[in-house]
């Protein structure tokens, strides 16, 4: 056992790598009304947009690139991915920017700054967006990563996507200018994790109010939030990760407690709004307890493998990738997939090494990318056209220092 060294990554992580445009047995679906109820702390909170958030002034020039030179930048721990397409995308680390035009075996770096890269968005082969550093600058390039220029400032620090070349969201955030100016979109008070809204109109969030798990949905732009599921919970919630790939579509990972390197977790998937819901994943753990939204000691439901939540990555209404990792076994990450919106769940047989952070990436149901990270090994790319069935590795990226 290698336990020592691992690097405790807790889902949330995902954010980074969960597609938005992208996206075993079944435990059944869960019994919701089919008309919806307003919550009472949702209309308390439904206002109008906060007023606009100040911003960063734009930089008159392309922050400095190197595409057109060798750079020296020594490529240690990945810190984020991102797909343009099966073969083509971007990768960045601490300071630095990579791009790929052959699945990974080779890189070019793009840019060198200062600053973690955090998150990665690719609308296309062209247009792309980088938030870095702790101060949450974000970066944006229109020419496949040849220039990036410092757009302005993230409003804060949760899974940012793009629906067109100027509007996006990023939590509760919304832009219609490229990430210059943000506005803020009401939200119910006590949610646990970060909202996720589709468009301007449909949003999603999770609240616990005492010993009941709330999903509610808003289809007026957060002025007023429905409940959609409402599951007895036997814990608190420590995180939940929301992605959505429709108007009417919602993926729910919710995080229970921890302990013993285990964490327990759920994943609930609708495809009409809320109205009915597949219990996708429902991983109970000796460490961390029962499962979000699923009785103690109900142990049928289907479950990903390892005993932590690694990153969620949806593709479609009906395709969506897990990671799954094992602190204490020698081989910690591995993934499972459901190809049918959640009604059965594939746990692939490949494990791979890396006691870091997990990182997933996929093109469509068949074709991704798996970035595993660990402090005193190189990060090591894999890749599979089988939908993880199986991976090849394509690269190792340097050593850490």
């Amino acid at each position: 056992m290698m336990l020592k060294k691992y690097m405790p990554v807790l889902a949330l992580a995902v954010l980074t790598l969960a597609g938005c445009e992208s996206s075993g047995t079944t435990n059944g679906a869960a019994n919701v009304s089919d008309s919806p109820q307003p919550t009472a702390a949702a209309t308390a909170q439904a206002t109008a947009q906060a007023t606009v958030q100040p911003a960063a002034t734009p930089s008159a020039k392309p922050v400095t690139g190197t595409s057109d030179k060798p750079s020296k930048v020594a490529m240690t721990g990945v810190t984020a991915v991102r797909l343009a397409d099966a073969k083509s995308g971007w990768i960045g680390g601490k300071g630095w920017i990579a791009h790929t035009e052959d699945s990974g075996a080779k890189w070019q770096i793009q840019y060198e700054g200062s600053g973690e890269v955090k998150q990665l968005f690719a609308l296309n082969g062209k247009e792309a967006w980088a938030s870095t550093g702790n101060e949450g600058s974000l970066l944006s390039t229109k020419d496949g990563g040849q220039h990036w220029t410092t757009v302005g400032k993230m409003p804060n620090a949760a899974f940012f996507h793009f629906i067109s070349k100027g509007e996006a969201f990023s939590g509760s955030a919304h832009t219609v200018d490229g990430g210059v100016k943000w506005t803020q979109m009401s939200v119910p008070e006590g949610i646990t994790g970060d909202a996720y809204f589709h468009d301007a109109n449909n949003g999603w969030a999770v609240k616990q109010v005492k010993d009941t798990v709330e999903v509610l949905r808003t289809q007026d732009g957060g002025k007023t939030w429905k409940s959609a599921m409402s599951r007895k919970n036997e814990a608190s919630l420590t995180g939940a990760v929301i992605r959505s790939v429709g108007a009417n579509d919602a993926w729910i990972l919710l995080i229970g407690d921890s302990g013993m390197t285990q964490t327990s977790y759920s994943l609930f998937h609708t495809k009409d709004g809320g109205k009915t819901w597949q219990t996708v994943l429902a991983n109970s753990t000796a460490g961390g307890g029962p499962a979000p939204g699923i009785p103690a000691g109900d142990t049928t439901g289907p479950k990903n493998t390892g005993t932590k939540p690694g990153p969620l990555y949806v593709v479609s209404p009906d395709v969506a990738f897990m990671g799954g990792q094992c602190p204490s076994c020698d081989k910690p990450n591995s993934v499972g997939w459901t190809k049918d919106g959640g009604k059965t769940w594939v746990n692939g047989k490949e494990t791979f090494t890396g006691y870091g952070e997990l990182l997933l990436a996929m093109a469509d149901s068949n074709q991704g990318w798996l970035i595993t990270n660990d402090n005193t090994q190189p990060s090591v790319m894999y890749t599979t056209g089988s939908g993880g069935v199986n991976w090849t590795k394509v690269h190792t990226f340097d050593a850490p220092k």
